[in-house]
């Protein structure tokens, strides 16, 4: 399993709270929306690529990976980005997936 990064990490024990409550947000729409667990956690993922996210999109990618989406799945929505955010946006998308998938081949 990839480490989780350093700011990351340092903000949940900094801002405990803070953190806690985000997490109950997550969890709260994770339990009322009407999207099965692999439709939600593709939808992060390319909200993420959208928004241009890096750590977002590794973030995505990981869960998607341990959600169970395939890297097929995963290469499709990086894909479906090209007409939305240009061909450009959706290579730097794919390197940052990519920086993820290539660590679960290793």
């Amino acid at each position: 399993m990839h480490e989780l990064p350093e700011k990351f990490l340092n903000f949940k024990k900094d801002f405990p709270e803070v953190y806690s409550a985000y997490e109950k947000l997550g969890e709260t729409l994770n339990n009322n929306l009407k999207l099965d667990n692999k439709t939600r956690l593709l939808a992060k993922l390319a909200i993420a690529i959208g928004a241009g996210l890096e750590g977002a999109v590794h973030s995505h990618t990981r869960k998607a990976l341990e959600g169970g989406c395939s890297k097929d799945e995963i290469h499709s929505v990086v894909m479906l980005s090209i007409t939305t955010i240009g061909f450009p946006s959706m290579m730097r998308a794919m390197t940052w997936v990519d920086d993820i998938l290539n660590l679960k081949s290793e």
